[in-house]
């Protein structure tokens, strides 16, 4: 074989060699990038909130006004599912009784908190949890991501595990756009639906979907509330409460757990 037929085997081999190079650099580049994608530590949730809950909000009643703006009469629980067990003990209701014993708070505990008329700030206590305050009560809600223990007591707002719900991108879009806030609260004290003593029990699961909306040129969020309990009621007592956006909080006034006396 002469030199000319040896370069004609040698150049088609070489090139083979430098392809064959350059694609396992490519690939090997891409494996990489991979790999460090793959090691970014997932946001936390205060980052990748589909929605922004904080600020000052107050509460517009424009629904079951006698049942929220003042105390019913006691046995008045219309539309409240409660079996027989649940319209015994809302019928034997003494406010006198709740003061003497230190209950105040029943009526603005978990299963009803949300329902009292008054203003809401929510702040994130951490990049994990989210912080609701009142001013009707003076409550303070602790809504957690992730997986975490509930305290060995229970108490008046439970204990809440928070989740975002994304939606589904729509036609033409790659990303969803918006989302909503979960919450299911457990291990909480027993407390009232209402004012005028239609209970709950320590058994209560409080599930909730926190939505942001615009409408009539302001900002609003609403929170649909399904409160399950075995103990008193028969089916899902469910209700939906709205509240619009202010521009900061000059009008938050924190006050006590102080029901008035039952409407006349």
């Amino acid at each position: 074989m002469n030199r000319k037929t040896r370069w004609l085997h040698v150049v088609p081999l070489f090139a083979l060699v430098v392809l064959l190079a350059l694609a396992t650099g490519v690939n090997n580049g891409a494996a990489g990038q991979g790999a460090q994608r793959g090691q970014q530590p997932p946001r936390s949730p205060q980052a990748s909130a589909p929605i922004d809950l904080t600020g000052y909000w107050v509460s517009i009643v424009t629904e079951d006004w006698r049942f929220r703006m003042v105390t019913p009469p006691k046995g008045d629980y219309a539309s409240v599912p409660l079996n027989a067990e649940g319209r015994r003990v809302a019928d034997t209701w003494d406010l006198a009784k709740d003061i003497a014993a230190g209950n105040q708070c029943k009526a603005f505990a978990v299963g009803n908190v949300m329902r009292n008329p008054g203003r809401v700030h929510i702040t994130w206590e951490n990049e994990n949890t989210l912080r609701m305050d009142t001013d009707a009560g003076t409550q303070t809600r602790l809504l957690h991501f992730g997986e975490s223990q509930p305290p060995a007591e229970p108490s008046w707002q439970g204990y809440s595990v928070a989740s975002w719900e994304m939606r589904a991108p729509g036609r033409g879009q790659q990303q969803a756009r918006g989302g909503s806030l979960k919450v299911v609260t457990t291990h909480m004290r027993p407390g009232y639906l209402r004012k005028n003593g239609v209970p709950y029990s320590d058994n209560t699961v409080v599930t909730e979907y926190f939505d942001r909306h615009s409408d009539y040129g302001a900002e609003w969020f609403t929170v649909t509330t399904i409160v399950n309990d075995p103990k008193y009621l028969t089916d899902e007592f469910i209700t939906s409460t709205h509240f619009r956006k202010e521009p900061d909080g000059s009008k938050f006034n924190p006050t006590p757990c102080e029901t008035a006396p039952p409407a006349k």
